[in-house]
């Protein structure tokens, strides 16, 4: 059940120390560049939450199983596709493919613990964070040593053996989907799906990301689009007999809202760092794919190693206050930096930012898994993943627009200070918020 989960975060990592040698092979820009890590956040943002409604209704190993295929496939794509074509088809495949493990895993714990009779053991549980925080971030250091010895065709390729991995043993010890419980049965398909509620949500995240992807075009009117179809989805979702989304839920639910807006939040701040950071590490430090990978690898192993203390306790306020705060000495550190800055302050800077993704990613997953009813486990947590993507992209944007064609230090800077910006809004949000003191009490009696 790791298995899958892992492919998803070290794609989206992984590429970032691509970006330059990919840029130079095929003759484009940095901004251009961009739409390589666009293109996996625009097609998982989208497909996250259709996959945990799919497995919510089918089971899901089938879509475990079936996403393994697709991410087997979109592997080989560059080889036959060349061009920068082809590097965007297979990220968009792989988004979609990868899509499908983690809301499966979830929906497979909870009706696992629903069979059985006990509750999921955090430590079991945070072991899905656990896996996908710490493939994420050891992408950076596996791309560049892919990178370095096979080229850049290598970080797609890769995907071909561990996805064939993980299909024979889901295959092997998944629990059968024949052992769910069965609760749509009598609700026809097309009620169930609800694909009227998929579509509209689909052109509102597409709409959303696209107009975000590209603000120096002004594409106001993608705005208005977004906005439009929110609207319609919000009307059709309240009307819907088994709605794709829970609108009175969200509503209603306000801890779950809150905890999907620290995702998105805390994620804007961490990549907007992996992206921002590596690029100017090879183009302005001058340090080659691999050893900018090197220079992250200490942000891995504290994010791996703090994952995991705290995936070992029930209470999640207090890691969430420091995942919140910690990345405003982060930003700060990175306004100290510049092209002749010494490699043991370049490498101190990326720590900053592992230490919050390893206690939010656990923490906030333990918030959720608490906040939503077992029927709705699949479809939230795939919005959860799409918060993190809305984020992504936000960063994605966000560096596009300021490093333009080239990053330069001043430019690093600025998104220093965005970091410490957006910091501040996630420690108030966190700090004020009154449900996880209620949760963490509970939890403890």
């Amino acid at each position: 059940m790791l298995v899958g989960p892992l492919l998803n975060p070290i794609n989206t990592t992984m590429v970032s120390v691509a970006l330059a040698p990919i840029s130079r092979d095929l003759g484009i820009g940095s901004a251009q560049a961009i739409w390589l890590v666009a293109a996996l956040y625009l097609a998982s943002a989208v497909a996250q939450p259709s996959m945990g409604k799919l497995a919510d209704r089918f089971g899901p190993k089938k879509v475990f199983l079936t996403g393994l295929v697709i991410v087997g496939v979109a592997g080989f794509v560059p080889e036959f596709l060349t061009g920068f074509g082809g590097a965007v088809t297979a990220r968009v495949l792989i988004g979609i493919g990868t899509s499908s493990a983690y809301p499966a895993a979830l929906t497979t714990l909870r009706q696992q613990s629903e069979r059985i009779g006990k509750p999921t053991p955090p430590l079991v549980l945070g072991a899905l964070s656990i896996t996908s925080l710490v493939s994420a971030a050891a992408g950076p250091p596996l791309g560049g040593a892919l990178i370095a010895a096979f080229g850049w065709h290598a970080i797609f390729l890769v995907n071909v053996p561990l996805a064939a991995f993980g299909f024979v043993v889901a295959g092997l010890w998944l629990p059968s989907d024949a052992s769910r419980p069965r609760r749509d049965d009598g609700v026809p398909v097309l009620t169930a799906l609800d694909p009227a509620g998929m579509l509209l949500m689909t052109g509102t995240v597409s709409a959303l990301l696209v107009f975000l992807l590209d603000l120096s075009d002004g594409l106001w009117w993608l705005l208005g689009v977004a906005v439009a179809l929110l609207v319609a989805l919000v009307l059709r979702e309240l009307r819907a007999v088994k709605p794709f989304i829970d609108v009175r839920l969200l509503v209603t639910n306000r801890a779950l809202s809150r905890t999907y807006i620290r995702l998105f939040l805390v994620y804007m701040v961490a990549y907007t760092m992996t992206y921002g950071f590596s690029q100017w590490v090879q183009d302005v430090a001058s340090y080659s794919s691999d050893q900018a990978g090197y220079i992250q690898l200490p942000s891995a192993v504290i994010a791996g190693v703090v994952s995991f203390l705290v995936a070992r306790r029930t209470r999640v306020r207090t890691p969430l206050v420091i995942a919140a705060t910690v990345p405003v000495v982060g930003g700060l550190l990175l306004l100290g930096l510049h092209a002749g800055s010494p490699v043991w302050l370049i490498a101190l800077v990326p720590t900053m930012f592992g230490v919050p993704q390893g206690l939010a990613s656990v923490s906030n997953q333990a918030a959720l898994y608490r906040q939503v009813p077992s029927s709705y486990i699949g479809t939230a947590a795939g919005l959860s993943r799409t918060s993190v993507y809305i984020g992504a992209i936000a960063a994605s944007s966000l560096i596009g627009g300021v490093f333009g064609e080239r990053p330069t230090t001043p430019d690093l800077h600025l998104l220093g200070w965005v970091i410490v910006g957006v910091a501040l809004l996630l420690s108030a949000l966190t700090i004020l918020d009154r449900a996880l003191r209620r949760a963490d009490r509970s939890a403890a009696g």
